[in-house]
């Protein structure tokens, strides 16, 4: 009976999960610029690009394991390009954005990316079907692994006011990609006081500052002295610390020409050394193939084997002292060194202003245009889902809890169910009460229930039903 009323109240509660997660996106609508499940095909929303060197074909496919769909790398050893632009250009400079998206890795990653490009306005005349590598990106955001390389990368490319250039600014320290194949959901977090915050399934991984010195690389203040680029070092400058000593003299009994090493001339032939026989024979047993030509092929000769005579001596053929060390030897004579009386230092170029420095109070962030994969990759299955572009982090949350959570733990059910497949044996199974009770309560309520619920809610009722084998 505490049994049963435990397990009700378990649903209970996860039921008001779900409703509380429709209840949040519902409410957030305003805040949501872009949310794309891949629920229905991607073809017309989304543009393949056209050129030629992105030969892969993405496909909208089921995710392994389950019913939920995304946006499918179908071949390996293939590069991929697909963009989506935004109805209205996403200003980052106000308020907070957060950039959310899930991949999974469904035959690992040993080398390539899964990582989105967030791309800037386009210069005139640009269409969706020739994005490319060379597409201006604000943000890159994702895994990418190859190698010794393995992170979650975010790198902001940002405009130098001074000089015009657009600048990579790397993350530092950032995460690593989680190992296994399971979906995980990537969240990148900009807040208006110029924190930066990287999340991994909804747990903080790293956080960094916009303008700090030590969090990307480089800064985005530039430094505000530089080497003076046509500073010259003088001619007579000396980096030498130690230098040889001018006045050292060879010793007179110093012989360069002495070998390192001689003969032992204290060493005897062992007793029983078979002279005159060579260590290896022709093999007598060995015939010459019928096949053979000689004139084609070159007089036949039969193949060596040890000589078994010599298996019981202490060797054969031409014996010869072995060699020692010379006691004389000393090798090429080099004067010692002694401290430089000229030394000065490492030479340095002087330091000048900074012609490209600006400051900052905040990021000059260019505004969000368009989202795109653009990757290459040696392995397939790779998943996108759930691509959503918020300015409100709790409808970020939301979307995690409903959409990701629910099909991740069924993941990992699933993955550890895995060893004891093979262990299980089939039982008949006892009816259980309980089950007719839930299922009449959703029978009762589903109507109202499925009206009042999104996709992203319908996963966590999905995921209630597998978890009371309804």
């Amino acid at each position: 009976m505490v049994q049963r009323m435990a397990v009700s109240l378990r649903f209970a509660l996860l039921l008001f999960a779900a409703f509380v997660s429709f209840q949040l996106i519902s409410a957030s609508d305003d805040a949501t610029i872009l949310y794309e499940s891949f629920d229905e095909s991607f073809e017309g929303r989304w543009i393949v690009s056209q050129k030629d060197e992105y030969k892969g074909v993405w496909k909208h496919s089921k995710s392994e394991g389950h019913e939920d769909y995304g946006l499918l790398v179908g071949e390996p050893a293939k590069k991929y390009a697909i963009v989506k632009e935004l109805d209205e250009p996403l200003s980052l400079k106000d308020g907070t954005v957060v950039l959310q998206y899930e991949v999974r890795l469904q035959n690992g990653l040993e080398c390539g990316g899964a990582y989105l490009k967030y791309l800037r306005p386009q210069e005139a005349g640009w269409v969706s079907k020739e994005f490319d590598n060379e597409s201006p990106y604000m943000i890159m955001f994702g895994p990418d692994k190859c190698g010794a390389t393995n992170k979650v990368h975010f790198i902001l490319k940002h405009k130098n006011p001074k000089s015009g250039e657009y600048i990579e600014h790397h993350l530092k320290n950032p995460p690593s990609v989680p190992s296994d194949k399971l979906t995980h959901v990537y969240t990148a977090i900009l807040k208006p006081d110029n924190e930066l915050r990287i999340l991994i399934d909804g747990e903080e991984k790293q956080k960094a500052n916009f303008l700090a010195a030590d969090d990307f690389q480089p800064p985005l203040i530039p430094e505000k002295t530089i080497p003076d680029p046509d500073d010259k070092k003088p001619e007579d400058w000396d980096e030498r610390a130690k230098i040889p000593d001018p006045d050292a003299v060879k010793p007179e009994d110093w012989d360069e020409d002495a070998p390192m090493e001689i003969e032992d001339e204290d060493a005897v032939k062992p007793e029983g050394w078979l002279d005159d026989d060579p260590e290896e024979i022709d093999d007598p047993e060995a015939t010459k193939p019928e096949d053979w030509d000689d004139e084609e092929d070159g007089e036949w000769e039969a193949p060596k084997i040890d000589n078994p005579k010599c298996e019981a001596a202490p060797g054969c053929g031409e014996w010869k002292r072995p060699m020692k060390r010379n006691p004389a030897y000393k090798g090429k004579w080099h004067a010692p060194h002694i401290d430089n009386p000229n030394y000065k230092g490492i030479w340095k170029p002087q330091q000048i202003p900074n012609p490209n420095y600006f400051e900052l109070d905040k990021p000059d962030f260019e505004p969000i245009a368009a989202v795109g994969i653009e990757i290459w990759t040696m392995q397939d299955g790779i998943l996108f889902d759930n691509i959503l572009i918020s300015k409100d982090e709790k409808v970020a949350e939301s979307y995690r809890a409903s959409a990701w959570k629910p099909k991740f733990d069924v993941e990992k059910e699933k993955l550890k169910r895995v060893p004891r497949a093979n262990k299980r044996t089939v039982v008949k199974r006892k009816k259980r009460p309980r089950r007719k009770k839930l299922l009449l309560l959703l029978l009762v309520g589903g109507d109202a229930i499925i009206k009042q619920m999104e996709a992203g809610c319908l996963w966590l009722l999905a995921a209630l039903l597998v978890d009371y084998q309804l």
